[in-house]
């Protein structure tokens, strides 16, 4: 990921956190092979956060509002993961939301398009539906992917912007889900996954509860993160902590050690913390 402020967020890496601790293992992340297409097995984990796709098949069967509150009713916070960057070619609205949105493909997801996520029709096809749905099912709020689409574009494609701009708009766009969102319901939380670096745009921290940071620690699988991006990564999560905004790290090990040492690094930092596999497929060990 290429990340702006290398220079400026490198040197948080030492500093001391105001924010304190929190207990680990609260945060559990399944996107597809739910045991019976249903909830029961998340309920029964014991983290606090759950994010989960709005649909149980990834397509148009939906999570019932009974389902979600179900869910809730076991303690959780869940959150409704849908992506604002992008669009995949297997959802059922693919082909009505993308015409005409849809840039290049991204090369490390057949199959998935990035879009000119600025654009009023977005909005219209891709976003406002989805929050919509997320809030008449009683999601407590929303967990979205892709804002690295603005480092992804490719720039040939949309001529006269660049990343700097592309960067600008992104938050725009996380800025207007949780003004509309916020407006619905007071207490609905909005969760952008990756991108930390966004911090260094004006009213981004006001906009969000906080944040949603793959592969600080162990890239998949079991590859320690040592490139310079995941020192970088991490001081601007960092930052976001220090703002007293929530951090859901997710690292994909499967090495009991590395599990072990993602965990150990979750109490650490003061992260709510889950290592799992790539797929999020499954329910994997929580953080004690």
């Amino acid at each position: 990921m290429v990340v702006f402020l290398l220079i400026s967020l490198s040197g948080l890496a030492g500093c001391s956190r105001e924010s304190p601790p929190v207990v680990p293992g609260g945060f559990v992340y399944q996107l597809q092979g739910y045991q019976d297409e249903r909830l029961g097995e998340l309920a029964g984990t014991s983290a606090r956060y759950a994010v989960v796709d709005l649909a149980r098949d990834a397509g148009e069967s939906y999570f019932s509002a009974e389902e979600i509150g179900a869910l809730k009713g076991s303690g959780k916070i869940v959150l409704a993961y849908f992506e604002i960057g992008s669009i995949e070619d297997f959802r059922p609205d693919f082909a009505s939301t993308g015409a005409g949105l849809t840039l290049n493909e991204w090369e490390t997801w057949p199959g998935e398009f990035f879009v000119r996520y600025w654009e009023e029709r977005w909005w219209e096809l891709g976003i406002k539906p989805r929050l919509d749905r997320a809030l008449q099912a009683g999601f407590d709020g929303v967990y979205l992917d892709t804002p690295l689409a603005y480092e992804e574009i490719d720039l040939a494609l949309v001529p006269g912007l660049d990343r700097e701009v592309l960067g600008r708009r992104m938050v725009d766009l996380i800025m207007r889900i949780s003004s509309y969102a916020k407006g619905a319901r007071s207490d609905f939380r909005v969760y952008p996954q990756n991108s930390p670096e966004l911090v260094r745009y004006s009213g981004f921290l006001d906009a969000v509860d906080g944040i949603g940071i793959e592969e600080l620690f162990f890239e998949a699988t079991d590859e320690p993160c040592t490139a310079d991006y995941c020192a970088t990564n991490l001081a601007a999560t960092r930052e976001v902590r220090r703002a007293g905004k929530t951090v859901l790290a997710v690292d994909y090990a499967v090495r009991p050690d590395n599990m072990a040492e993602a965990c150990r690094r979750y109490r650490e930092e003061g992260f709510e913390g889950y290592v799992a596999v790539r797929a999020l497929d499954r329910i994997s060990a929580q953080c004690r």
